[in-house]
């Protein structure tokens, strides 16, 4: 029985309740492994097949390998990757005295690496248990038991734009949960998609699909409906979702609320990755404060209005932020991604109608439904309207998360924003928009921050975020890193990408020494996974990689460097 058969089980007969991650993820902390007796006993308590259950614990990578009593994550991100200059996992190994997938003969300590834990500006970063762990002598303090010292430093956070949107909460110039009562009041469902088809917002996560075409999709869907928060989005390089769910969740909850207003949807799911366990426990708690004051609930406000919220914490995969995959997860399947048609606005969570929105996405709609979309739409471009969260890499002499409205140029963030480099280190190449997004040059930063001048210049935006890759990486060892996450992050359900990515980190190991032969195999892979990928990893990945070989061309004809 295929995924898509468990999830259309799960439809007919009522069964899906989103606690399968979270029971497997208990069964991790209970047992050095999850082993049959664990699949069997969760099986059992919610009605589903052990097969539904085992195909799950075998995709996530937080139920792979076994867990000591110590477990880290040492992140593999690429700002962690420049700032230890090359692999990160070897170094914790050799603190650890343990392989990674594995854990001490005696169970005390195991690791796993983990393509970003969203300390990029304090890079290289670590998670020991639930504690993370920063800074340039991360081996030395993983060597340490106490982790009382040196606590990581908060986000920095600076809102530029003309009006302060998504970061008002944060500087203090909005309070949350002062346009949901008034909504559900006195407004409708029309009204508040029309409000936001005038701001022009569009989607934050990549896509950018405009959020009321989207909404408008699943209003019209059969009932029941859902909402859900994607804050599974991990781009390596990219920590505004961090930010804003364990700094501003009731930015985003209201948000949500007002999404599933928009949509007809009484019920809300945000899905957090299990990287960022601080975040998930803080919307837990905003979620619970919101229940008391009464935004959540059954006749919100003495509304007719029912809504409430349900926080579900991922299990590792980046592939599950593609929204398909997403809610494959939610249901407790694999994260895999499923074709589409049907869109999740026709066939999403349990097969309803689905709304699934980006982080940043939320909690801009407070903003735009107080001050009006027409405000909204002034800023930013006349086609991609608004601000957008923008993230500078550890590299940069002023790391952190910048609100900026959309057409600055890159050379401003990177330059005027950014500082440039920190002393002592020259820009070679600019990641943006994380492993999907691509590289370019010093030389070529007057794109303006616009998706479509973006992709003409051969990246995309993505989430947002800026990696500085300094002149002491060699370009062999950056190819190989991303090689290295595509193999680690494809899901594997399309034969292009599962293959593709392993060929491509096999041809990849064979520099510095490949020759010009070695590269025209590299292009053959790159085609085949471009036209052949069934969703937008394996493009993602062929694009950046072809973007990477344009940044480097010198670098990677088989000379040593």
């Amino acid at each position: 029985m295929g995924r898509d058969a468990f999830v259309e089980r799960e439809r007919r007969f009522g069964r899906s309740d989103g606690r399968a991650l979270g029971r497997l993820h208990d069964a991790s902390a209970q047992h050095a492994r999850i082993d049959q007796a664990d699949l069997r006993a969760v099986a059992d308590d919610l009605g589903r097949p052990v097969a539904a259950l085992t195909g799950a614990a075998g995709f996530y990578a937080d139920f792979a390998g076994v867990r000591g009593r110590r477990h880290v994550q040492m992140c593999a991100g690429t700002s962690c990757f420049v700032s230890a200059g090359g692999p990160t996992v070897p170094v914790a190994e050799a603190a650890l005295g343990v392989t990674a997938g594995q854990a001490s003969a005696d169970g005390s300590r195991s690791l796993a690496g983990a393509y970003c834990l969203g300390y990029c500006y304090a890079s290289p970063a670590a998670l020991d248990r639930r504690t993370p762990i920063t800074g340039p002598d991360i081996g030395e303090r993983l060597r340490s038991t106490d982790l009382r010292s040196a606590p990581p430093p908060a986000i920095p956070y600076r809102a530029t734009s003309g009006r302060t949107v998504v970061l008002a909460g944060l500087t203090g110039e909005e309070g949350s949960w002062q346009v949901w009562p008034q909504i559900v009041a006195t407004g409708s469902p029309r009204a508040v998609r029309s409000e936001v088809a005038r701001a022009g917002l569009r989607g934050r996560g990549g896509a950018e699909f405009p959020v009321a075409d989207k909404w408008r999709a699943a209003a019209t869907g059969p009932e029941p409906r859902f909402v859900v928060a994607n804050g599974d989005e991990g781009d390596p390089g990219s920590f505004c979702d961090r930010l804003l769910l364990e700094s501003d969740p009731d930015r985003v909850l209201e948000g949500l609320a007002l999404a599933g207003f928009a949509t007809g949807a009484n019920r809300g799911v945000v899905f957090v990755r299990s990287e960022y366990p601080s975040a998930a426990e803080k919307v837990r708690d905003a979620v619970k404060s919101a229940r008391e004051a009464g935004h959540l609930g059954r006749g919100v406000h003495g509304s007719p209005v029912d809504f409430d919220i349900e926080v579900v914490q991922g299990a590792g995969s980046y592939v599950a932020g593609e929204e398909t995959a997403l809610l494959h997860a939610l249901q407790g399947f694999r994260g895999a991604v499923r074709p589409r048609p049907p869109y999740p606005t026709e066939h999403g969570l349990n097969g309803q109608p689905t709304s699934v929105n980006n982080v940043e996405t939320l909690a801009a709609v407070p903003w735009v439904l107080r001050h009006g979309g027409t405000a909204y739409a002034r800023l930013g471009n006349p086609v991609e309207t608004g601000t957008k969260l923008v993230c500078l890499s550890q590299r940069f002499a002023n790391p952190g998360v910048y609100e900026v409205e959309f057409g600055v140029s890159l050379r401003h963030l990177v330059d005027e924003l950014g500082g440039g480099l920190d002393p002592g280190y020259r820009l070679r190449a600019l990641q943006i928009g994380g492993p999907l997004g691509g590289f370019l040059s010093p030389d070529d930063l007057d794109v303006p921050l616009l998706a479509e001048d973006l992709a003409e210049s051969g990246v995309g935006l993505g989430h947002g975020s800026l990696v500085a890759i300094d002149d002491r990486i060699y370009a062999w060892e950056l190819l190989q890193h991303a090689w290295s996450f595509a193999a680690a992050e494809s899901c594997g359900s399309c034969t292009p990408c599962r293959v593709g990515t392993h060929r491509g980190q096999e041809l990849a190991t064979q520099f510095p020494t490949s020759s010009r032969g070695i590269l025209e195999q590299h292009d053959k892979v790159l085609s085949v996974m471009s036209a052949g990928s069934l969703c937008a990893f394996g493009r993602g990945v062929s694009a950046a990689v072809r973007s990477l070989l344009q940044v480097y061309p010198d670098e990677l004809t088989g000379e040593e460097p």
